[in-house]
């Protein structure tokens, strides 16, 4: 094949399709131009068309979410990469191995200020910063292996984006059609063990050891349930670590129950996690009379704050295996113990009454496989902690980033890379502002998902906690559309939905159906999740006794 020739366009697409690419999410501009052209002769991949740059980022990290693969898009440079770069820096938070494709001025005028088409200084820079790994070819020969590390870096260890940029004018120049290189993914590597060994021996000495996952151990349920059944130990979910192993297993504890678990433990593994506060600078729990292990396929999250005696340096299912395979057979944890202290975490999640009421619409509507896309509202604040996960790669939120509005196009993405499963998209009337003309784009493709908006005519969190510290709120009131006239004008089916039973009602009969619909859910005040939230509690509390549990 080498002695075909391709424009630089054809080389794009022909190294997209050799990498497996089925889908992707793109805007078409001047810069390029010639991989469009490109892409009208590959069938094999679906193109999906956002009315917005940012959306093309969204799309493709919800398809990754949903996946495990590499969800790719395609935007024009300066502005149209600048417009994307709330989705790359989500995808960067969550861990999604997104390849984010970009278009480039010509190449002999980067850097020279000239003025060209969206021509921004240091682009290549901005990129540096959010991705993972970052290249700008240089050279037409390049184009496919440039494509090829892409794709290896954003799932070598730990999965995150990564950028090419491509000068217009080398998608347009020809040459020989290059030869594939072997860029496949190496198998993870072998853990310590003398670490391994290490931290099985202080894992048996401990009187009541608790497993910590985070989003590394997605992927790893399976090791780390066996694990955690040899031990008969509980685990403890963060945010982004919630599906790695069935809620309902009885080993399995929310964050919110997690906080007798911790008080009560002597010893915690830490797998595939930060383990650090998202509003301070400190690690999750204090440190202080526990030991810490940490098990981690990126070293940098094993550094200080984190006190760890022993470091781990593996990814999620390797380490849990070799771990499962030192330690002794024991029980931490009596089923009793267990059902207790889910319930006592249950009855405060359910004490928010309508709160909990709307999550619970939400999960018991929503099919075993169906896919919720997590927003910054009320009713996804408390869904972070109450929505039951059944089975992996199901909840999906923001991460530390919190964008605010990524919840709808993210959703779209999802739907893509979902096959068909439902999906369900919450928001609050404030962040589905950011992506409005998305509904086009559900309509266009006819995606599975149901969008609910709960609507309250403010930014509702923002202005709760403006009247709780000062007293008063300001700026925070929204001028919104009649969402029933916007649904309908973009083609979509609209319900609305005034308690909890309605809205179970009409999701119920949307998951049984095909292509998007639109909910408006009017809301009022309701009870604050943010007591409930996070396993450390915002304003301290770690020193609470919880010994009356046990």
């Amino acid at each position: 094949m080498t002695n075909v020739e391709q424009t630089g366009g054809e080389a794009l697409i022909s190294a997209l399709t050799a990498n497996g690419v089925d889908a992707m999410f793109a805007i078409p501009g001047i810069q390029l131009d010639w991989a469009v052209d490109a892409l009208s002769a590959a069938p094999e991949i679906s193109v999906y068309v956002p009315r917005h740059e940012q959306s093309v980022s969204y799309m493709a990290d919800g398809y990754a979410r949903v996946t495990g693969k590499p969800g790719v898009g395609m935007v024009v440079p300066g502005p149209g990469m600048l417009n994307a770069t709330a989705g790359l820096s989500t995808a960067y938070a969550c861990n999604s191995p997104v390849v984010f494709l970009v278009g480039q001025i010509h190449s002999e005028a980067i850097g020279k200020g000239y003025g060209n088409l969206h021509e921004i200084p240091d682009q290549s820079g901005v990129l540096r910063g959010l991705t993972k790994s970052q290249e700008l070819v240089l050279d037409r020969q390049a184009i496919s292996g440039a494509v090829d590390k892409a794709f290896a870096a954003a799932m070598q260890g730990r999965r995150r984006p990564a950028a090419v940029e491509i000068p217009y004018d080398l998608l347009i120049a020809k040459g020989a059609a290059a030869a594939r290189s072997n860029m496949e993914t190496a198998a993870p590597a072998t853990p310590d063990q003398k670490a391994i060994d290490k931290a099985a021996e202080l894992i048996d000495a401990a009187e009541f050891p608790v497993i910590y996952i985070g989003g590394g151990a997605v992927d790893a349920g399976a090791e780390i349930t066996a694990l955690a059944e040899k031990l008969g130990a509980p685990v403890v979910a963060s945010d982004n670590g919630r599906g790695a192993i069935a809620d309902s297993h009885p080993l399995m504890f929310n964050a919110l129950a997690g906080r007798p678990l911790f008080a009560k433990a002597d010893l915690v593994l830490v797998i595939g996690s930060r383990f650090m506060d998202i509003m301070t600078p400190e690690v999750s729990w204090p440190q202080e009379g526990k030991t810490f292990l940490y098990l981690n396929v990126d070293p940098a999250d094993m550094g200080g704050p984190r006190k760890g005696t022993v470091d781990i340096l593996a990814d999620a299912a390797t380490g849990a295996e070799a771990l499962t395979s030192a330690v002794k057979k024991r029980e931490t944890i009596s089923a009793e113990q267990a059902r207790k202290i889910k319930g006592w975490a249950q009855g405060q999640i359910e004490a928010t009454g309508t709160l909990w009421d709307y999550v619970a619409a939400l999960r018991n509507a929503l099919p075993d496989d169906g896919i919720l896309v997590n927003e910054l509202t009320q009713v996804g604040y408390l869904s972070r902690i109450a929505f039951e996960c059944r089975q992996p790669r199901t909840l999906i939120g923001p991460g530390y980033q919190g964008t605010l509005g990524y919840g709808f196009p993210t959703a779209l993405g999802a739907a893509v890379g979902g096959s068909g499963r439902r999906v369900f998209s919450i928001s609050g009337d404030g962040g589905f502002g950011w992506s409005i003309q998305e509904l086009a784009t559900a309509a266009r493709y006819n995606l599975p998902v149901t969008l609910v908006v709960f609507n309250d005519g403010f930014y509702g969190n923002v202005r709760s906690i403006q009247s709780a510290t000062f007293g008063r709120n300001y700026i925070t009131e929204l001028a919104n559309p009649q969402f029933s006239d916007l649904a309908r004008a973009f083609g979509l089916d609209y319900a609305r939905a005034d308690n909890p039973g309605e809205l179970h009602a009409i999701l119920a009969e949307s998951a049984a159906s095909d292509g998007p619909l639109f909910v408006e859910v009017p809301v009022g005040k309701m009870a604050s999740p943010w007591p409930l939230l996070r396993l450390r509690p915002m304003g301290g509390g770690a020193e609470t006794d919880y010994s009356d549990i046990f």
